[in-house]
This record gives structure tokens, C-alpha cells and sequence, in this order.
């Protein structure tokens, strides 16, 4: 089944066909046969705010997330999340953004009217050029344009040291680490452009995984995990839907909040032409990828009735394991939450981080 709401709700597939009963659609902790509810949480800097507001409404439902994978930004908020226990998550989450949104930037109330509201954002997002963002980074003392070639300085206009405190502050890395829930972060190795993730079942997680994954170059240096260099993983994919959909062996429910719509009006200025090529680069084909999903998964269930109408006598050994394997496929249900953008946000709304934005994602 798939629903498509790209005009403000979110998209939903389910990969294995079933009957609802109306009873079954009733809201609860959580849903029938769901063994694992899991949460994929996109890039997008100041927009990431938005997940914010989706992980309050998941935890006022009840059902506490047991998977949680993001890129970026979805990246410190997913170890927000999970380096804390259930009831102060979201002050912790709230306690980082009102943090990275403390500076006030526009001293006079907002006149009505979405050129006021641009003006003001625009205003904001210069300032975060200038002056970086408190707990997030700073600027460089030097531009990387002139500072000496392999100096510290050299490839990034901030230093994202202020994210690394603010991080070992608000996230308990031992309870992180604890296996419940199981969380990955997506980041992409720097000398061979190959995408890896940091994930807690198989490695001790720590603030250079979290902050490897949301280094966006120019702005943010790349960070060192062991010998490595990384940067965003959202260079190569923005969301880290695949790699917990090939992990997870379990029925359940994968909740991804996307930052940005692959749908929108055409654009009538430069602003809004920009605006629109950040969502195509950062949506990273998020539809293509659930559609591949789909397909595969519709040919593996054919391949599962094919194999049994065979005999046992007639498979061979790989044969009788593929069919074990066929057999416990999991079902997945796929809510897709899109955030919509104003209309008078423009290419500058994933840096800009006025307060009242912020509360407003």
C-alpha cells in the first residue's frame, strides 16, 4: 500500500500485503505484531528541529523507538535521543536547539507578511555566516582561503569544536552504548568516497562518529575516526533508510522524517532556484530508493511461493537455505514524514537558525 501525501502528510508502503481490521487500526503503544519500531532521521542542519517536534509526538504515543539511524543532523539527534533515557529526551533535545538558536538577531517584532518574514530570515542567515552559532561552531580566526596549505584552519570556514563540548554535555555516551536502542550514523571517508556507518552493535560509539557524520565541507572541517577522515554523509546519501532496512530482521515500523520535499512549485527567482535544487540534491531519492525497496521485496516473495511448490528432494543445500531465509522476511511499514517548507523560506532555511524558526519547525 503506498499513500502519498507530499502536500503535508507523509508517504506510507507497506511491503508485504495484509488485511486491516478496524479494531487493529485502533492507536496504541504500539502497533500489533510490531517488534520493532524504527526511526531514519534525513540532514538538514536548522531544519532538523522539525524531528524534533516528530520524535515529541512519537514519545506522547508511547511507542519508544528500538532502531534509530541518521545522517547530519538527524545524526545529533539521534544521539540526543539515545544518550538519554526515556522523559528527558526531549528536554535534552529542546536544551541543544534552544542553545544553537540563543542568539537574538532581530530586535523589533516581525511586521505581518511573508517579505517582512524573509527579510528577517535573510538577516538571521547572514549572521550565522558571520558569527557561526553558539554551542554549534565558530568561525575560523583565519579564512581557509588564506591560511597555509595543511594548516588547521585550511579546509573549513568554522570550527566545530563548540559542537563537541556541547555534545559531551547533553549525551550520555556509556548509556548511548548500552544496545538499546541500537543507533548508526552515515558519514563518507574523505580519500576513498566511500559511505560507511558508525553503528552501535558494532562499534563503541563517541562524539567524532556523531560529528564525522554532520561535517559539511566547506563549512565543517572533516573529522578524524581512528586513522580515517570523514565528511556529511549526506554528500552521497542524505538519508540512511537502506542500511536499517538491510539490517533489521524484524517486523515493525521504520518512521523516516525527511527535511527536504522532492515536490514543490517552480521557482520565480534565483532564491527559490537554488532553494529547489538543495531539495532534488538532499531529498537523495528518497522515493527511488523506497520503490527499489518495493520491487525487490515483491520479487523475493514471488521467488519464496516459487520455492515452495518445489519438493524438499529436488532443492539442493544453497536452495533450502534461501528458502529458510525467504521465510522470515520481516514486514515493514514505511511512514514518511516530509517537512513543507513556507514560502518565504528560501535557499538559506537549512542555516538559519533564528529562534523563532526554530520553534516554529
Amino acid at each position: 500500500m503506498t499513500a502519498d501525501a507530499s502536500r503535508g502528510g507523509g508517504t506510507t508502503t507497506e511491503t508485504t500485503p495484509r488485511t486491516t481490521s478496524p479494531t487493529a487500526r485502533a492507536p496504541s503503544c504500539r502497533p500489533e505484531g510490531c517488534r520493532c519500531v524504527s526511526l531514519v532521521l534525513q540532514g538538514g542542519d536548522t531544519l532538523g528541529a522539525y524531528q524534533v517536534g516528530v520524535y515529541e509526538g512519537l514519545e506522547e504515543a508511547g511507542p519508544h523507538p528500538d532502531w534509530i539511524a541518521g545522517v547530519s543532523i538527524g545524526a545529533v539527534n539521534t544521539a540526543l535521543i539515545a544518550g538519554n533515557p526515556p522523559g528527558r529526551r526531549v528536554e535534552r533535545l529542546r536544551a541543544f536547539w534552544e542553545r544553537v538558536t540563543a542568539r537574538g538577531v532581530w530586535p523589533v517584532p516581525t511586521p505581518d507578511g511573508d517579505d517582512w518574514r524573509r527579510a528577517r530570515n535573510l538577516h538571521s542567515a547572514f549572521s550565522t555566516l558571520l558569527l557561526g552559532q553558539p554551542g554549534f561552531f565558530r568561525p575560523n580566526p583565519t579564512n581557509p582561503w588564506l591560511a597555509p596549505r595543511g594548516a588547521r584552519g585550511a579546509t573549513a570556514f568554522y570550527d566545530t569544536a563548540p559542537l563537541r563540548e556541547t555534545l559531551e554535555e547533553l549525551v550520555d555516551w556509556r548509556l548511548l552504548n548500552s544496545g538499546h536502542p541500537r543507533v548508526a550514523f552515515g558519514a563518507v571517508n574523505v580519500e576513498t568516497g566511500n559511505f560507511a556507518y558508525f553503528d552501535s552493535a558494532k562499534t563503541e560509539i563517541g562524539p567524532e562518529h556523531v560529528m564525522a557524520s554532520g561535517a559539511l565541507p566547506p563549512g565543517l572541517p572533516p573529522v578524524r575516526v581512528g586513522t580515517d577522515w570523514f565528511w556529511d554523509g549526506g554528500l552521497v546519501s542524505n538519508t540512511p533508510l537502506q542500511y536499517l532496512l538491510e539490517q533489521e530482521e524484524r517486523d515493525g515500523l521504520v518512521v523516516q522524517v525527511d527535511l527536504f520535499p522532492t515536490r514543490g512549485p517552480p521557482p520565480r527567482d534565483m532564491d527559490e532556484v537554488l532553494g529547489r535544487e538543495k531539495d532534488f540534491r538532499y531529498s537523495s531519492r528518497t522515493r527511488m530508493n523506497t520503490d527499489a525497496y518495493t520491487r525487490l521485496r515483491r520479487w523475493q516473495l514471488r521467488l519464496k511461493r516459487a520455492l515452495a511448490k518445489v519438493p524438499e528432494e529436488r532443492l539442493d543445500d544453497e536452495e533450502r537455505a534461501l528458502r529458510r531465509r525467504l521465510g522470515r522476511l520481516p514486514r515493514l511499514l514505511i511512514l514518511q514524514l516530509i517537512y513543507q517548507r513556507k514560502a518565504y523560506e528560501g535557499q538559506t532555511r537549512d542555516y538559519e537558525f533564528g529562534p523563532a524558526t526554530m520553534r516554529e519547525h
